[in-house]
């Protein structure tokens, strides 16, 4: 699929609509895969979603089988037409039969994921009365799609090889700009900052806002100290550093710069050769220094004094680091939250479960910040980082915990304005 269309899928691939109908008591009815609260996740929406996911994976892969539960049968005869390395005997019809179990089981795992991370949005966004109209939809869809496609035909091909339809497209882009306004009215209010907090946090971390003295070098390195004696006689008979280095420098990298070392600190060489560095006056000839890595010989062309940022440098960017971290409590906590709430009235059929899933495996948790990594609790509300492209699911679970970095600038992608919140501590990504 061209690459700005990617954008369209950017929060989570959206249910098929109709993708959920009332239900009612504890069971999943039998045919639903899941049930939210008295939402039930319908066997056509997973078939529709997980059809598509497949073909998705199967794009670009020679070989690539789409998985045909029960008996894998297209399955096994594609991967059994599949090359051998010469030598090699083919796989047995078992063996092949468990890679496309295996396949599917993936695939299925990752579409109830996605399905049940997109059921639970939508309930929270109705819950917070966060709305969007189907005109801000519509304009959005238009734009990205004439940017993507050009022409009606590629956009048409796309839908077909895709398994998509373009009320999943639609749906996708409602659910992302759902989630950015979720994530704003999360946060809202949530990053105001006094002076006396941004004075309190630049005093306890001066360093940070400081730099230190560097020092530029050219330097010749020999192996032996006779030789570095031989390059310093040379240079203080006033022949050219570039031309000693050419003849007499064992270290390539600085040696293709003509000898040059730009930008040194204090304490980022080795303790003699850092010593003598910055004890030498500017222009002087030094050496030769003995170090583990040969003998140098070096002149310091220019320093470049230390300096601090005073406060009033340094307060917008004290200012937005300190609304970033009071975002991200607050998103940790909404995050924390909604997970258990939700999990607690989400009930799967038997062959669906998931960790998202009240009768399902027991998520496995990681402390809060850590960047909703794998391993994290699944299912919460996604977000704009490690969005599906394609407008398809992707491999790769919604995952449950806080996402890494801040939103991105720019144009808004998905359909959804960027809010001013940090990802970390916010919604999870999509599949």
């Amino acid at each position: 699929m061209p690459r700005h269309l990617r954008t369209t899928a950017l929060i989570v691939a959206a249910v098929a609509l109709p993708a959920a109908v009332a239900g009612c008591g504890d069971s999943v009815p039998s045919n639903a895969v899941a049930k939210v609260g008295d939402t039930v996740i319908t066997k056509a929406t997973f078939n529709h979603w997980l059809t598509a996911l497949a073909k998705q994976q199967a794009q670009g892969s020679p070989g690539a089988a789409i998985p045909d539960p029960p008996n894998f049968t297209n399955c096994i005869a594609t991967k059994a037409k599949l090359p051998v390395p010469t030598g090699a005997q083919k796989p047995p019809t078992s063996q092949l039969r468990a890679q496309c179990k295996q396949a599917y089981d993936g695939i299925k795992l990752q579409t109830m994921q996605f399905l049940i991370s997109a059921e639970w949005l939508q309930q929270q966004a109705a819950a917070k009365g966060v709305k969007v109209t189907d005109a801000q939809v519509q304009k959005t869809f238009q734009d990205q799609k004439k940017q993507a496609f050009p022409k009606e035909a590629d956009y048409q091909k796309y839908l077909q090889t895709s398994g998509r339809t373009e009320p999943d497209l639609l749906f996708q882009i409602k659910t992302s700009m759902l989630t950015n306004q979720l994530q704003a009215k999360v946060v809202e209010g949530k990053g105001n900052v006094s002076q006396a907090q941004i004075s309190d946090y630049y005093n306890k971390n001066k360093q940070r806002f400081a730099q230190p003295e560097n020092r530029d070098l050219l330097v010749v390195l020999t192996k032996t100290q006779a030789k570095a004696k031989q390059a310093l006689g040379e240079l203080k008979k006033h022949k050219a550093f570039k031309d000693v280095v050419k003849k007499y420098s064992v270290d390539t990298a600085s040696k293709a710069q003509g000898g040059k070392l730009p930008g040194v600190t204090k304490g980022t060489q080795e303790k003699a050769f850092d010593s003598a560095i910055f004890s030498a006056k500017k222009g002087q000839i030094q050496g030769p220094v003995k170090t583990q890595f040969g003998y140098y010989v070096f002149q310091v062309t220019k320093i470049t004094p230390a300096t601090q940022q005073t406060l009033a440098q340094a307060t917008e960017t004290i200012r937005n680091l300190l609304k970033s971290q009071a975002q991200q409590v607050a998103l940790n906590a909404f995050v924390k939250d909604f997970q258990k709430s939700y999990r607690d009235k989400t009930i799967c059929a038997p062959d669906f479960k998931t960790t998202q899933c009240k009768n399902g495996p027991k998520p496995t948790t990681a402390p809060p910040g850590s960047g909703g990594q794998p391993g994290q609790p699944q299912g919460a509300p996604p977000s704009q980082q490690g969005a599906p492209q394609g407008g398809a699911p992707q491999g790769g679970a919604p995952q449950g915990a806080p996402q890494g970095g801040a939103p991105q600038g720019g144009a808004p992608q998905g359909g959804a304005p960027q809010q001013g919140a940090p990802q970390q501590g916010a919604p999870p990504q999509a599949p």
